[in-house]
């Protein structure tokens, strides 16, 4: 697998941002980025001149728009046309996702709780979704040093939940980007992953190598780590094969498993990406193993700034037969700025015996 920085929410100066696409793609670009999702509130025009600012700054940029209203704002990306918003009510919303997904796209709540009016119209999450198996992903972090936010615990919190429940939603960042200017903050990355044969047959591993449309399904497919730091990435090894981030542990395998031999979880942690671009203190970082039955790992982890990559290996504990294991995710949680925070964290790997399908 490989994997590949990316930027998911960004606007330019056809909505209320003030930077045109060729200065936020330099600005990405400055940033180590791989990729980045073009937003605008409510308009896909500020597409015009894609292909020649890609091969300038050498990344992709992926089409989308911001469903912008009263009730919410919802990210949708991968459009082959434009899905119109206006129709969309307060108990609608079910229809303009299946809209979104007739047109090829995918669709995500925007910090579903950010602040509302009268500071900020329709930012908070009003919408009533009727079927939250249509919805592909949830922005769990917005803005920058997204993890110290308020609101933004409670949209990690809403992302469990649903997972609890069955549903096989993604997670991801997103900087909300409007302008050119310098920041102090921790900036956080959404890193999508790639099957290694899907770039390869591309010739390399290069952002222009992607087709658009690669990183969508990844996105769709929950195939995401999210960091303000390192990369963090989990499989699970289980009857003689691999299982990866959005992936689905077959009910057979972890029968069997639990019989005969435990799943064992892989983790690896990336220090190297995006080199100078982020910065920790020298620690001791805490990475855990979450999920629906709670915390079921807990190790220490030396952070030093001359680290490169650090491999570690655990083996899971039968799940009770009464409470399945839906679903496992990493976290490395760590202090940044003199604040305990959580640091990087990856998509879940889902069991196919205790959640539903999408």
């Amino acid at each position: 697998m490989k994997w590949f920085a990316c930027e998911l929410h960004t606007h330019t100066l056809h909505s209320d941002g003030s930077q045109t696409l060729g200065e936020l793609a330099a600005g990405a670009a400055n940033l180590g980025f791989d990729a980045i999702a073009l937003t605008d509130h409510n308009t896909m025009s500020g597409l015009s001149g894609k292909a020649e600012i890609e091969q300038k700054y050498g990344l992709r940029i992926i089409p989308g728009m911001e469903w912008t209203t009263f009730y919410g704002h919802m990210v949708t990306i991968g459009l082959s046309a434009f899905a119109d918003w206006r129709q969309a009510n307060r108990d609608g919303i079910d229809e303009g996702i299946e809209n979104v997904h007739r047109f090829g796209g995918i669709a995500g709540l925007a910090h579903p709780f950010r602040i509302g009016s009268p500071a900020c119209t329709g930012c908070f999450w009003e919408y009533e979704i009727g079927n939250w198996s249509a919805v592909d992903y949830i922005e769990v972090w917005s803005g920058t040093f997204p993890s110290i936010q308020t609101n933004n615990r409670r949209a990690f919190d809403l992302w469990t939940e649903k997972l609890n429940e069955g549903y096989r939603i993604a997670a991801t960042s997103g900087r909300d980007w409007h302008a050119q200017g310098e920041t102090d903050d921790p900036i956080s990355v959404t890193y999508l992953g790639i099957e290694d044969d899907a770039v390869a047959g591309n010739g390399n591993s290069t952002a222009l190598s992607l087709h658009e449309e690669m990183l969508i399904q990844a996105l769709s497919e929950g195939r995401a780590s999210i960091t303000i730091g390192p990369l963090l990435t989990l499989t699970l090894a289980a009857g003689g094969a691999f299982y990866a981030i959005g992936s689905t542990v077959p009910t057979a395998v972890e029968r069997r498993e639990a019989a005969e031999e435990p799943i064992r979880a892989n983790l690896t942690l990336d220090f190297s990406v995006r080199t100078g671009l982020w910065s920790l203190p020298n620690q001791v970082c805490r990475l855990k193993l979450c999920s629906n039955l709670g915390e079921e790992l807990n190790l220490e982890v030396p952070y030093s700034s001359d680290g490169q990559m650090m491999q570690l290996e655990a083996q899971l504990k039968e799940s009770a037969p009464h409470i399945p294991r839906r679903w496992i995710r990493a976290e490395l949680w760590g202090t940044v700025r003199g604040v305990h925070v959580l640091i990087a964290f990856t998509n879940a790997i889902y069991f196919e015996e205790g959640g539903y399908s999408r």
